[in-house]
């Protein structure tokens, strides 16, 4: 059994390249040797979000606070809210982030495909955000 107490991992910000406006990143837990899974608690500040993005093994968000939103390639901007549990299929082209008013917390879950559990895109453009 390994325990990771509370605190005892700093906390980061969500790079320029990934994330437009401020995101905090704290990644409580990732796999290690043959196990896959990881996990991040993600926050966004009031008009913070991913760049578009897709996941070679899927993704899955558990909202634990605030209002956000997020959108499929193609589909409608949907908002988020706690409890909403939100699943992006394997190399589903998509983002998530913060309303223009409200900042958002989740919980991200990805498994590793080869080492890899994100392809990062391009930026959402403001238009594409504002939509």
């Amino acid at each position: 059994m390994e325990i990771r107490r509370n605190g005892s991992q700093p906390s980061n910000k969500g790079p320029a390249d990934w994330f437009t406006g401020a995101v905090r990143i704290d990644q409580p837990f990732q796999g290690t040797g043959e196990a896959r899974v990881s996990g991040a608690i993600v926050t966004f500040e009031p008009g913070a979000r991913t760049a578009w993005h897709t996941h070679p093994l899927g993704q899955t968000l558990i909202v634990t606070a605030g209002l956000g939103r997020a959108q499929r390639e193609g589909g409608p901007i949907e908002e988020i809210r706690p409890g909403d549990v939100i699943w992006f299929a394997p190399a589903e082209k998509h983002w998530h982030g913060a309303t223009a008013t409200t900042g958002v917390t989740h919980i991200a879950i990805n498994e590793k495909l080869d080492g890899k559990a994100v392809d990062w895109l391009e930026h959402v453009t403001d238009e594409q955000y504002g939509a």
